[in-house]
This record gives structure tokens, sequence and C-alpha cells, in this order.
């Protein structure tokens, strides 16, 4: 399967433009996973830990994050944070 992009922002920066294999996102109804061909949707955020996957079966590396936004596109996923912390 193709891989997903992936991009992670905070108000000061770009904090990360990847291709990675899946991401899993603290929304606030609960935890979900993406990857590539994953549904269009958008969700708050909670705070929480970004899971990366950058290839399958590779171990996650988690990204803490706070506040934001999370939206599911063409383009792939983009997670609008209100800060970011690996």
């Amino acid at each position: 399967m193709a891989d997903l992009h992936f991009e992670l922002v905070t108000p000061e920066k770009l904090v990360r433009s990847d291709e990675v294999h899946m991401v899993v996102v603290p929304g606030v109804e609960g935890e979900f996973g993406v990857m590539a061909g994953h549904a269009p949707f958008m969700t708050t955020l909670k705070d929480g830990e970004l899971k990366v996957y950058k290839t399958a079966g590779a171990a996650p590396e988690s990204i803490a994050v706070s506040g934001g936004f999370a939206e599911v596109g063409g383009k792939g996923l983009t997670v609008l944070a209100e800060s970011a912390a690996a």
C-alpha cells in the first residue's frame, strides 16, 4: 500500500512533513489510526501522543501534542496542534 503523507504543524513552525505507514491520533472521541486511503474527515484533538509508524511493523515514534485539529483528506493527514514535543 502507498505511504501516507503526514504533516504536523504548530503556530510556530512545521514540526514534521514525512511519508509514513500509519499515524495513531488522540482524538476527542478516542484514538484513531490513519493509513493511506483513509476516508476524509476532521476532528479536534485531546492532549496526548501521536504514534507515528514509519513502516509496517516498526516501533512507533511518540510525539506529545496538546490541543488542535486533525484533518484527513486527499493529500494525507495534517495535524494542527497548539504545541508538540518529541
